[in-house]
């Protein structure tokens, strides 16, 4: 199968499958091609599996009178300078899905920080900053440094998860791994952790746009 491999300073591989149904394999500098190609092979009935979900999955609508939901509200789209406020979503004519993309930056940078910013004061975690990235692989990171970032398309998700990816980044203030003690912190503060964690999962929210 035609996969498109991207190498980066990583030590294992990973496999996705995008929205559009590319196929997509992260892997090390100096992995062979030959175990790139196993790996493939190995998990070839899940991407099977992920590109019928694809294909069959509803595409977002971004003509007038279509709504969007945006962090759980829905939005009602129309025509003009791109805005969002009030019930209404603001989009040129011409260009509409990359007017939406600069859009939901800047309005997924102000509710994220406005999220991040709560449940910090009220469990007591210190972050240096939140910005906002269009990554597709991950919904959220956390830098040493103690800067947090979130992908915009976070903004297709519902509150719910939203808190979740942001209760999992700040987390990793603390613990900078994914070991027992990090699942504890997640855990004391949203006890259906597990059950948002696979609805995250299940979501293509991701891959809009």
């Amino acid at each position: 199968m035609d996969a498109k491999i991207v190498r980066s300073h990583r030590r294992t591989l990973s496999l996705s499958v995008t929205g559009k149904g590319e196929i997509i394999v992260r892997a090390p500098y100096g992995m062979s091609g030959t175990y790139i190609a196993a790996f493939l092979e190995k998990h070839a009935a899940w991407v099977e599996k992920r590109l019928r979900a694809v294909a069959e999955k509803p595409k977002p609508d971004f003509s007038d009178g279509a709504v969007l939901t945006l962090f759980g509200a829905p939005y009602v789209i129309g025509s003009g300078r791109a805005h969002i406020g009030e019930g209404k979503l603001l989009l040129p004519r011409e260009g509409r899905e990359e007017a939406l993309t600069r859009l939901l930056k800047k309005f997924s940078l102000k509710v994220m920080e406005q999220v991040t910013a709560r449940i910090a004061a009220e469990y007591g975690f210190s972050y240096r900053a939140v910005r906002i990235s269009s990554a597709r692989s991950r919904w959220g990171s956390c830098s040493r440094e103690g800067v947090i970032s979130y992908t915009f398309r976070i903004a297709f998700l519902p509150p719910e998860l939203c808190e979740y990816v942001a209760v999992h980044e700040l987390a990793h203030t603390v613990v900078f791994n994914h070991s027992a003690e990090f699942w504890e912190i997640v855990d004391a503060i949203l006890p259906d952790r597990k059950e948002r964690r696979k609805a995250l999962k299940a979501s293509f929210a991701i891959e809009y746009l």
